[in-house]
């Protein structure tokens, strides 16, 4: 009775395991902010790496364009080339960011709502949920859009199907050009999604709003051998270590990330940087935390059935009435078995009854010999050996 409490025990706790594994896969996989190299190529050899700086990092449009000219050349080196054959390919693209505050105006009325300034292709990186309308790029020649949420369209339109309508910011009209779904939920509201927010361009939010800076970079880029991307990223984006958080997205949520973080408890919430992380950063820590937490359950609950299973291995291996040394002698003496009726097979097509010596059949062979015989001028006498024609 024991033995089975026991086995049951043991097969509820796999049972967890495989529960936690697919939950943890589920979240993994739930945060498209975190995806970014799975959606522009293969993720074996792509890598996403986000960087995040502090107010006095002293990154601007001019030095984003310098890095991103060197991209090239440091693919080039590393003989990474373009093999699409599409002329309009990229290898690579990046997207930059600021946070800030702007006031956008309707003739209904006017908001001041938290702003994203973007530049690049910012929504490669973050495929927010449209509910209408469409996304708009910071590479655009015209930087006359801006994406509202639904509360931002219900404040200044009241309602949210306001894609290609016009808005109103620092005097100078802008054309809406989606309307998305802001996350909502706990985690999401404490990451500071808890206010209406829009997204502009970041030559809009710095000429009309206060802006505090280009404080996020990312890139999707080639990733030959591992942690080239991360590494030529943090030794050529021009700011100093203690100005600058770089993080390689696309294995941040793998099962030996999970294993650092774990090991890091306690001094991962130390922080001696004056940086002060996005929305879409803070909620992929939280979620970071959450499958470390979920990770440490699913070794526990593996390593009961696991550790109960060696259990009963070595107890059945003290009973089990036979040694490897037993077990050797028997196969030996199968094998010698085996040989010998090998052996006697061979024997029996040489000497047996079906065969004579040559593999030839033995009826034909008596026929063969009879021939001979009476050629000979002999008849065949059964048990009375041979006598002559005529006789």
């Amino acid at each position: 009775m024991k033995k089975i409490v026991l086995g049951i025990s043991g097969g509820i706790s796999f049972l967890v395991f495989l529960i936690l594994l697919f939950i943890t896969n589920h979240l993994c996989h739930s945060q498209l902010s975190q995806q970014a190299a799975e959606r522009w190529g293969n993720p074996k050899n792509t890598a996403q790496v986000s960087c995040f700086f502090s107010v006095d990092a002293g990154i601007s449009e001019d030095s984003i364009l310098e890095f991103e000219h060197s991209i090239d050349k440091a693919l080039a080196d590393a003989s990474v080339v373009q093999e699409s054959e599409n002329a309009g390919a990229r290898l690579w693209a990046d997207a930059y960011s600021a946070d800030g505050k702007i006031t956008i105006s309707t003739d209904k009325g006017s908001i001041s709502a938290d702003a994203v300034g973007i530049g690049g292709d910012f929504f490669l990186f973050h495929p927010e949920r449209l509910l209408y309308g469409s996304y708009f790029s910071g590479n655009d020649l015209m930087q006359d859009y801006c994406i509202l949420d639904e509360d931002a369209a219900w404040q200044l339109f009241g309602s949210s199907d306001v894609a290609g309508m016009m808005v109103t910011i620092g005097g100078l009209p802008h054309i809406v050009a989606g309307v998305i779904h802001r996350e909502d939920g706990r985690l999401a509201e404490a990451a500071g999604l808890d206010s209406t927010l829009v997204y502009v361009s970041y030559e809009t939010l710095s000429e009309y709003g206060k802006s505090n800076g280009i404080n996020h970079y990312e890139i999707v880029m080639p990733n030959p051998v591992s942690e080239f991307a991360y590494q030529y990223i943090k030794d050529n984006l021009g700011s100093d270590e203690k100005n600058v958080e770089v993080v390689e997205n696309t294995s941040r949520y793998g099962f030996l990330s999970r294993l650092k973080l774990l090991m890091q408890f306690g001094t991962r919430s130390m922080n001696g940087k004056a940086i002060i992380y996005p929305f879409w950063e803070n909620i992929a820590r939280g979620y970071e935390d959450i499958l470390a937490i979920l990770t440490l359950f699913e070794l526990l609950f593996l390593a009961y059935p696991v550790v109960l299973a060696l259990v009963f291995f070595i107890i059945w291996w003290r009973h089990k009435g036979w040694t490897l040394r037993d077990v050797r002698l028997k196969l030996q003496d199968k094998a010698e078995r085996g040989m010998e009726k090998l052996r006697a097979r061979r024997s029996k097509g040489a000497y047996g009854d079906e065969t004579e010596e040559g593999g030839m059949p033995k009826e034909k062979k008596v026929k063969k010999r009879k021939k001979k015989t009476e050629d000979l001028g002999y008849l065949e006498r059964p048990q009375r050996g041979w006598r002559r024609k005529g006789r």
